[in-house]
């Protein structure tokens, strides 16, 4: 194909060369770069795409796309654009063929909430069309291949891929996780969205590399919903009117309260085949449903997949059944062990979340609540003492642990979680080898009792210094369980 396909819907200045190259793709990664392909330079926060651009022409690149001064040898294109991940955006869109515009595209964004509720929303969709797309914090499920996710929402070069390979395989709709930080970063520009889904907003994800301030942050969950045909959201939150403020969607609520136009009510815990979990019924529908997850807020992750999926005109059979059968990995998932205890594992990162596990598990307790966490590092310190202080308030012992420390020192953010917990009265246990600490976890329980592991749910690595170490805490957990068999 000519550049000059690719460049229909970008401003641009020729430097050198012709828009007439012919290029065989498009991508801001020389190490996926091909002999022919077009290279867009992206400035990141820890390195600028400027500066492989010898390398990207080394590898065969046929143009350049970047927005600052650059040299290159003639025979390569070189194009000038103000901002080179709007262009990336576009022309990734035009070399793939526009497939978002041949699916039925749902976003979901929120600070908590993205996750089952785009598993519980691809479930419905699956099982009423046969098959459906995810793109998400876990694994993304083209179709064509299923693999687990590096980031929740993937640069737009590669999720335009991923959509044509959906178009390929005869998919009709996918379902996929909007970040903030993708918003921000114009990932899902040119992706337009059937439907948007707003679950809640907490203060989190501000800080170095994320968001400079919670205006910030909330702006950019914001930008969704103009894109988008429909908006669902969760008129519950109080940022609900904010979010949705000038934005030209038709505009869809959810929620407990009266008014909504999706509203939960008869909401209470229940227990079917020993799975925990959540009963609760949908005004002006007959009958109820019943999801294998604990927690008021898993009701409103429910309600938000059974509103959208009533909205695009799914029958409230296949809603019902699929929600009763959903399962997410590392979300509230239930670990099955004998002694009378019951064990968790979640994702919980933040101290929103951590607190709304913890809540949900209280009621579940008989004797005691265990808690172990550690924080990620390059985040928010801000975040690991808020998490040491819901800990040592809510649960009755915890054991601090790392996390993914990332490029920090494990000790350093142990350090900022001890000084959250020292303002509260809560016992805890130092323990930074997390293998270690979850065995001691599983040890110290007893009959009773309930253990919330929570962190890194369904991720199988520990990330230390650029390095990602096999590590999955559901293997860690069975491996303790049965060490206490052979005991």
């Amino acid at each position: 194909m000519e550049l000059i396909r690719l460049l229909s819907q970008v401003r641009y200045e020729v430097i050198q060369g012709t828009v007439h190259t012919r290029v065989e793709g498009v991508t801001n990664d020389t190490r996926d770069l091909r002999r022919g392909d077009a290279y867009v330079c992206i400035e990141g926060y820890g390195t600028d795409g400027h500066r492989f651009v010898p390398e990207a022409v080394e590898k065969g690149a046929a143009a350049i796309v970047a927005s600052k001064e650059i040299a290159c040898p003639p025979g390569v294109t070189v194009i000038r654009v103000a901002d080179t991940r709007w262009a990336l955006a576009a022309m990734s869109a035009a070399a793939c063929g526009y497939p978002a515009e041949h699916l039925r595209v749902i976003g979901i964004t929120g600070t908590k909430g993205k996750t089952t509720t785009a598993w519980m929303l691809r479930d419905i969709l699956a099982r009423e069309e046969g098959a459906c797309g995810l793109i998400g914090t876990i694994e993304t499920d083209t179709g064509l291949r299923r693999f687990p996710s590096t980031h929740t929402t993937p640069e737009s070069c590669q999720l335009m891929a991923y959509f044509q390979e959906m178009r390929g395989t005869g998919l009709t709709s996918a379902v996929m996780e909007v970040s903030s930080q993708a918003l921000k970063l114009e990932r899902t520009a040119c992706v337009p969205f059937c439907m948007g889904i707003f679950t809640n907003l907490g203060e989190d994800h501000i800080g170095p590399g994320e968001h400079a301030s919670p205006e910030e942050y909330r702006w950019c969950k914001h930008l969704l919903f103009l894109q988008c045909e429909t908006g669902l959201g969760n008129v519950d939150d109080p940022c609900y009117g904010e979010i949705f403020d000038r934005t030209g969607c038709r505009k869809v609520t959810f929620g407990t309260e009266e008014g909504a136009d999706w509203r939960a009510v008869r909401i209470k815990e229940e227990t079917r085949d020993g799975r925990s979990g959540m009963s609760f019924g949908i005004e002006g529908r007959e009958g109820g449903f019943f999801i294998p997850l604990p927690g008021r807020y898993n009701v409103y992750n429910a309600l938000a997949a059974a509103a959208a999926a009533f909205e695009l005109g799914i029958r409230e059979e296949t809603v019902r059944k699929a929600l009763s059968r959903v399962r997410v990995p590392g979300r509230m998932e239930q670990i099955s062990c004998a002694g009378g205890r019951t064990i968790f594992l979640d994702y919980a990162h933040n101290a929103m979340s951590l607190s709304c596990a913890l809540d949900t598990l209280r009621g579940f307790v008989k004797s005691r609540l265990i808690v172990l966490f550690g924080c990620g590092g390059n985040r928010s310190r801000q975040r690991r003492y808020e998490m040491g202080e819901t800990a040592g308030r809510m649960a009755d012992e915890t054991v601090i642990t790392s996390d993914n420390p990332r490029e920090e020192r494990p000790e350093d953010i142990i350090a900022d979680i001890v000084e959250g917990m020292r303002r509260t009265e809560g016992f805890y246990t130092v323990i930074p080898d997390r293998r270690e600490a979850i065995r001691y976890a599983v040890d110290r329980s007893g009959r009773g009792d309930v253990v919330l592991i929570a962190g890194k749910g369904h991720e199988t690595y520990q990330e230390i210094q650029g390095v990602r170490y096999p590590m999955d805490d559901r293997e860690i957990i069975l491996e303790a369980l049965r060490g206490e068999k052979d005991r």
